[in-house]
């Protein structure tokens, strides 16, 4: 435990580590010391004054060197002639602090009275109205009336684009800098700066294309005015009109925690997203989120959504009932010869196990992965992965991370950002290894180069002394962060079966903070693996031929196998769809709810935020009232149900429940929206931390040689980009000049 430091706090004793800002100590006794600048995530700089307070220390005895105490054996405190800034003076034994005295109280209203002569005090129009700092903190501590009259404040052209994600209204902007230091600090685009002196400095932005940067949409979150604004909700809603729904994102490995905003459109009556804001899970994502996280969510109110059943009749497909579509799917599957079931890694997993539950029992059933999906190395990444549990904030000096074959800013954003804090800022060691250079080289302490498609065969026959097993044993923990960018699928097996070999050769199998973590597609990819592969890796569906076929959260036509009869449960009308004998409306993650397994093995809830649209239902009842008509007793009223019988019958899983997932816990820094002017409009988590299951409890020896299907060593992996093209990013109207 850290060493505790002893201090007082308007007469209340508190206990905090050594190196604590009194600003955060207060926090810990919910006492609110105000803040503007100050942001718990980001380094202090003092700037706006509002933290104040009166600051005392024991008096000492210039000739003894003792602390001097008064008739009565208390401590005579030495106050200090001037305020000081809580924000960046941290506490020291015998502090006294004062945050509510006479000369407090007036240096509050003095400064607010400041900031507010070059505010344009538009809250009725301004977006952050309702959840705004500066709004509650004046109407708190600031003065009743102002001494200056409107047309003296300065006045300039409203909402300027600062990019085409993030607008800037320098009228409201109090120069605080937490935009300008969370570009810098946390996510290394130095692309915001102050521009000009005085009443005429001004954000501005210094790349080109303007605000160049994947993580711009925290700026506005944590802007404590109406300054920054997004583009995609600014004027759609007021704060306090919108309904929030705790939700994960399914855009990357990662699984960040969000909330979703939501209201009925006036204009149609149908609920939908006005915007993605970010849950605290200091376990995922902190409280930050990606742009592609943020904005790409537009396609779940898209205008071509599928919205009934559809059936084949002349070689076209046309509207029909779920009824009819049932029975034909049902009447198919009874009685077909052969059967197959193909999954892709958007679904939920309570979808992939009731499909494959349903194909498997049939003649001839099997059940497969997209050839989309990693299954060449996804067990060793389940056995071999990071400890139940794993935290990216204990990385630290004595810690070695490997990168190897991946871009982590591309991949799994908040990743990056969350490794990269604990090279700089906590002294990890930082080992990059690519054929090409990304942002993570910049804080690499060695580099290693090899050319496209030989990451597999350098990391076996590599001879680094960086990377050799003597030298990875010293370390306190070793941490392989890997990807397949241009590998097949025996490549990718063989890249991870090595860096499993140099874990239980460097000792570092089974550690909490040691193992492996992939750079995965979607959000659950490593669910659909652990439900539909099991231990055994899936060749490519496209090689089968059955008499019927089901496939689910698939995108590529390519993945469909040769079949008498496909059924398709899709969100549009891809190509895969239009050539389907069905075709099933299904629902976005929006309008049901489920549960994903992230890259690290998290398993975790989301939550229905909006109604379905049109007649869409989801995957898992669509396969139930399917397996009812074929004689299968199922009766699963919602996921909750599905789940539990999956948790008893996926090892992995064993002992999770919905309820498991949905327990919450005290996270630090507080963030929720009684603490706006503290951390930002973010969300508490009410909706659950989740869970990681442990690894595989064999996973001690080294597997066997590469078991991998023939059919996926053609199958070279893509490098895959944050706003790479695909059927949801391109209904995303405000990031269409982003996407590759």
């Amino acid at each position: 435990m850290a060493d505790l430091v002893n201090l007082t706090i308007d007469g209340k004793a508190v206990a905090v580590p050594k190196g604590t800002l009194i600003v955060d100590a207060a926090k810990t006794i919910q006492n609110d010391i105000p803040v503007f600048c100050y942001h718990p995530k980001l380094k202090p700089v003092g700037m706006c004054r509002m933290c104040l307070v009166e600051i005392g220390t024991p008096k000492m005895d210039p000739a003894t060197r003792q602390v001097v105490k008064d008739d009565k054996g208390g401590v005579v405190i030495a106050w200090q002639p001037k305020l000081n800034t809580a924000c960046t003076t941290p506490v020291s034994e015998g502090m006294a602090v004062r945050t509510q005295s006479t000369m407090v109280t007036d240096a509050r209203e003095d400064v607010l009275e400041f900031l507010l002569t070059s505010h344009p005090l538009d809250c009725p129009i301004c977006d952050k109205g309702g959840e705004c700092p500066l709004q509650n903190l004046t109407l708190e501590h600031g003065p009743g009336n102002s001494r200056f009259e409107y047309e003296n404040k300065q006045h300039n052209d409203k909402h300027v684009p600062l990019g085409d994600l993030i607008y800037l209204d320098r009228e409201r902007c109090i120069q605080c800098s937490r935009c300008i230091r969370f570009q810098d600090d946390i996510a290394d685009d130095h692309v915001l700066q102050f521009h000009e002196r005085g009443r005429h400095m001004e954000i501005t932005t210094l790349s080109v294309p303007g605000f160049d940067s994947y993580f711009s949409g925290n700026t506005s979150d944590i802007c404590p005015v109406g300054a920054l604004t997004t583009a995609d909700f600014r004027f759609k809603a007021r704060p306090w009109e919108l309904d929030s729904s705790p939700s994960v994102c399914n855009h990357c490995a990662v699984g960040c925690n969000t909330t979703l905003n939501t209201r009925l459109d006036t204009k149609t009556g149908v609920g939908e997203i006005k915007r993605v804001m970010p849950r605290q899970n200091e376990h995922v994502n902190e409280i930050w989120l990606c742009d592609k996280g943020r904005f790409v969510h537009h396609y779940t109110r898209a205008a071509d959504r599928l919205r009934t059943p559809l059936m084949r009749q002349n070689g076209q497909l046309v509207e029909t009932t779920w009824e009819r579509a049932i029975e034909l799917i049902s009447s198919k599957l009874s009685g077909a010869a052969s059967a197959a079931a193909v999954v892709g890694d958007r679904i939920a997993n309570e979808d992939a196990y009731l499909l494959a539950k349903l194909v498997n029992s049939t003649a001839k059933g099997e059940t497969r992965l997209s050839p989309a999906l990693p299954a060449a190395y996804a067990d060793l990444a389940r056995d071999y992965g990071v400890g139940a549990g794993f935290d990216m904030k204990q990385l630290g000096k004595g810690d070695v991370i490997v990168v190897v074959n991946g871009d982590v800013e591309e991949q799994a954003p908040v990743w990056f950002l969350r490794l990269r804090q604990a090279v700089t800022e906590r002294g990890a060691k930082l080992i990059v290894a690519h054929h090409r250079s990304t942002k993570m080289h910049r804080y690499a302490s060695h580099i290693a180069r090899y050319e496209q498609g030989m990451a597999a065969k350098w990391s076996s026959e590599n001879t680094d002394a960086a990377l050799r097993a003597d030298e990875l044993a010293k370390a306190r923990n070793v941490l392989f962060v890997f990807g397949d960018d241009k590998l097949d699928g025996v490549a990718a097996r063989g890249l991870a079966l090595t860096l499993v070999n140099k874990l239980i050769a460097a000792g570092h199998v089974g550690k909490t903070n040691s193992g492996l973590l992939p750079l995965y597609p979607h959000g659950n990819t490593q669910g659909v693996f652990d439900i539909v592969a099991g231990d055994r890796h899936s060749g490519n569906p496209g090689k089968l031929n059955v008499d019927v076929a089901w496939l689910m959260g698939v995108g590529d036509s390519a993945d469909a196998p040769k079949a008498k009869f496909t059924v398709v449960s899709e969100l549009f009308m891809t190509p895969l769809a239009a050539g389907a004998d069905v075709v099933l409306p299904a629902l976005s993650f929006a309008e049901r709810e489920g549960s994903y397994t992230s890259g690290d093995r998290r398993v975790q809830r989301f939550y229905r935020a909006i109604m379905a649209i049109g007649q869409a239902k989801p995957d898992w009842w669509a396969v139930q009232e399917v397996a009812r008509r074929m004689g299968r007793a199922w009766s699963f009223a919602a996921p909750a149900q599905i789940f539990a019988e999956l948790a008893a019958n996926v090892p992995y899983y064993a002992g999770l429940s919905y309820e498991a997932l949905a327990k919450t816990e005290a996270q630090w820094p507080p963030v929720g929206r009684d603490d706006l002017y503290y951390g930002g409009t973010g969300y508490a988590n009410d909706g659950g931390v989740g869970v990681r299951y442990a690894i595989h409890p064999a996973a001690t020896q080294l597997p066997s040689a590469p078991n991998v299907a023939a059919s996926m060593v053609d199958l070279k992996r893509p490098e895959r980009k944050l706003y790479q093209g695909g059927e949801l990013i391109k209904r995303s109207n405000v990031v269409q000049t982003h996407i590759e």
